[in-house]
């Protein structure tokens, strides 16, 4: 943690400008940022807006102020309030996560993440620890999110304890307003200073150079509303100039697990029939036991399978999910994104597809495509792709930090092996549909993929989410090797 420097305590607001002043500025920024929109709509930046601050500052209509002349199509706005059960059941980050707008959008939010680390922490509901993990995990989501392309602009709406004292009895004095003061904000004034504490501490710990905090001062709407436009506008225009800037890679800070190159591992591994069936058999049902034992205990767990065309991924998953209550797993077949995925950080469409705690969700293809195919068919820029092992990690380590267990198998098989499959798939009528003119195609890249899988194992198999190698030129062994992979990791965390 950084040393003690107040931003709300020290802070010093310039001087609100005269009305005639104060009027002509206020329209200035609103046409500038009306003509900005149109850049941000062409150039496909996604701006997201956080304004958060004390109740009562006026954060709605500070939003209502700055969406005043923005095409209505091209923003959202959203109210964060407390968890609801369901999302307290996923990642801390998940439902914040959910809400980034697509490319050339914005979304404003009405408290976020601030609000809800120290909503808790103010009242003693969140240790020393978990505020830490917090902060590190917030500090993580905004600069991934900087570092592909999103503006992020945090506001903090500032005001005295005797100016929100004022506003509450007012609010209160009139029937038709009384509903809009919350039992939170009449807290907050009664315990101004230790908010201001932590407020302080929480600005301190998250003002970061790509994603810095601006302070408003909430007197007056007007004056809060130019100081928000004004600076929503400058953050624009360097956003745009920007935007054509490498992004620096960061050095791993994760523990990584030796791997071995693929070219080293024996694929002669095989396993008898009556031996084959008699295993699957007690397997399976160790696993639905297991199945039963996280539900109960709310374990979350996250199963990854990559591998090569017809290395028998789908016959694997398979044998796993006939042990699984149907009412607790999702199998997610990872297909090329959606145009709202695609407009979105690559890691979007998998936050959205996490499982409930005690839930198992099973990923047929995952994030590593972002360094498999998107980094040999020129989907991402090479930056992109050299920056998102870092990210996979970030990403896995928020996954178990959460709780849940993370198990991730690639489906290894030779050249020839392929090539028979594929040849019997298109010798087979009901067989046909999996094979494809692209399964050809990449058939031909094969060495430009075993280099880049090399690259991925050795880079991502982390000591909190290895790699496992399934040897599939048997696919019975790699089943029954699975199984008893999956089987071992839930005992561990059970």
């Amino acid at each position: 943690m950084k040393g003690e420097s107040y931003m709300l305590k020290n802070v010093n607001f310039t001087e609100k400008p005269e009305e005639d002043e104060l009027k002509a500025r206020l329209k200035a920024a609103r046409e500038k940022l009306a003509a900005l929109q149109m850049q941000i709509k062409e150039h496909k930046i996604p701006v997201l807006v956080l304004v958060e601050g004390w109740g009562t500052a006026g954060k709605g209509s500070l939003i209502g102020q700055m969406i005043q002349n923005i095409d209505p199509r091209f923003f959202k706005v959203a109210t964060m309030d407390s968890p609801t059960e369901e999302e307290s059941r996923k990642p801390f980050l998940c439902r914040h996560f959910a809400k980034i707008p697509e490319a050339g959008k914005f979304m404003f939010l009405d408290s976020g993440w601030m609000d809800e680390v120290v909503r808790t922490r103010v009242h003693g509901e969140m240790d020393q620890k978990i505020y830490e993990q917090r902060i590190d995990s917030i500090r993580r989501f905004e600069r991934q999110l900087t570092d592909n392309g999103y503006l992020v602009m945090k506001f903090f709406c500032h005001i005295s304890e005797k100016e929100q004292k004022k506003r509450i009895e007012g609010l209160l004095d009139d029937i038709d307003t009384r509903w809009r003061v919350s039992e939170n904000d009449k807290w907050q004034n009664k315990h101004y200073e230790k908010c201001l504490s932590v407020f302080d501490r929480y600005l301190e710990d998250t003002n970061t150079p790509s994603a810095p905090w601006y302070i408003i001062d909430a007197r007056s709407r007007k004056w809060a509303a130019l100081q928000a436009l004004e600076t929503l506008t400058q953050g624009i225009e360097i956003a745009l100039q920007n935007q054509s800037l490498a992004v620096p890679l960061l050095q791993n800070v994760f523990p990584l697990v030796k791997m071995p190159k693929l070219s080293e591992i024996a694929l002669d591994l095989a396993i008898e029939e009556s031996e084959y069936k008699e295993e699957l058999d007690k397997l399976q049902n160790q696993l639905k036991e297991l199945h039963n034992r996280l539900y109960r205990k709310k374990v979350p767990v996250v199963i990854v399978y990559e591998g090569w065309d017809a290395a028998g991924k789908g016959g694997n998953i398979k044998r796993i999910t006939e042990a699984l209550d149907p009412r607790g797993f999702e199998v997610h077949p990872i297909a090329s994104p959606e145009p709202h995925e695609k407009a979105r950080h690559y890691l979007w469409r998998f936050w959205t597809r996490l499982p409930k705690t005690g839930h198992i969700a099973i990923f047929d293809r995952s994030w590593y495509g972002r360094v498999m195919v998107e980094r040999l068919e020129g989907f991402c820029s090479e930056n992109d792709w050299k920056r998102a092992y870092n990210e996979m990690n970030e990403f896995e380590k928020e996954l178990h930090d959460w709780g849940a267990v993370i198990i991730k198998f690639w489906v290894q098989i030779d050249k020839d092996t392929q090539l028979e499959r594929f040849t019997d798939r298109q010798n087979t009528p009901e067989k046909r549909w999996k094979i494809t003119d692209e399964d050809w195609r990449n058939r031909e890249k094969w060495d430009a993929y075993e280099m880049a899988v090399n690259e991925m194992i050795q880079k991502t198999s982390t000591s909190y989410a290895p790699w496992h190698i399934l040897e599939s030129v048997d696919k019975k062994y790699a089943r029954i090797k699975a199984l008893k992979i999956v089987i071992e990791e839930l005992q561990k965390v059970l």
